[in-house]
């Protein structure tokens, strides 16, 4: 349908020259409206236009991510001060961008365990990416100032765990339940290292076209979404097979 349409457009402006040459002027209105009426008798071709522009969108949004992800790759993946979990030396990383107020995250929040326990050649990156809400910030700082005292991967479950608004109150009551320094974490939560490691991840994700969470690198390109267990495990064997 779309070829037909192209060779409509095609026909009218070769009408165009040939109105001049007769000395006729070309009649703007004319074939503005036989395109009109070609678009109105065949409106599924206005459907398969925006199918094939938002395939090109999403081919260039894929390869956007694929360049930067490959320009970011030591970091994204090996940097020592962003928490990781599962197998240090795993054969796979996933990499994973959440908000604690992502409904969505917490959501696929088990399946991603039952993967680590289930595959014990994995490594997981946790990139903290505060969009949601206001105290979105406040629960990523809190996990990172946690990280400082050995025990990133604990408190970040028991934040995943959480329902309602993490509000620096409930944060750090969550971190007194864990037996955590409370008062070294208040102190670190504010510290510029923290609030910088923040902000270069919100500035990551957007190199990488990441707008929304949860999103995973696996290999190299860029998943959005809430996957499945067996979407999961596709994409671990897919980075695997390459």
């Amino acid at each position: 349908m779309l070829v037909r349409l192209i060779a409509v457009l095609f026909a009218c402006l070769l009408a165009v020259p040939a109105l001049a040459q007769s000395g006729s002027t070309p009649d703007r209105a004319a074939i503005e409206k036989i395109v009109r009426e070609y678009l109105l008798q065949h409106p599924e071709i206005i459907i398969e236009a925006m199918n094939e522009l938002r395939r090109r969108q999403e081919m260039a949004a894929a390869e956007m991510a694929q360049q930067a992800i490959a320009a970011h790759r030591e970091e994204l993946f090996n940097d020592p001060a962003t928490p990781a979990g599962g197998n240090p030396r795993g054969d796979v990383t996933i990499v994973e961008f959440f908000d604690y107020h992502c409904g969505y995250c917490k959501q696929v929040q088990e399946p991603l365990l039952r993967l680590l326990a289930e595959d014990r050649n994995l490594r997981i990156v946790f990139r903290e990416l505060p969009i949601i809400a206001d105290e979105s910030r406040t629960a990523s700082a809190g996990a990172l100032a946690a990280a400082k005292q050995g025990k990133y991967v604990e408190f970040h479950n028991v934040l995943m765990a959480a329902r309602g608004r993490l509000t620096r109150d409930r944060v750090l009551a969550l971190a007194r339940e864990q037996k955590l320094d409370v008062a070294k974490l208040e102190k670190d939560m504010d510290s510029p290292e923290i609030q910088r490691s923040i902000d270069r991840n919100l500035e990551l994700a957007a190199m990488l076209g990441v707008d929304g969470t949860p999103a995973f690198i696996v290999g190299n390109q860029v998943v959005p979404g809430a996957l499945s267990l067996e979407q999961l495990r596709e994409l671990v064997a897919e980075a695997r097979r390459k």
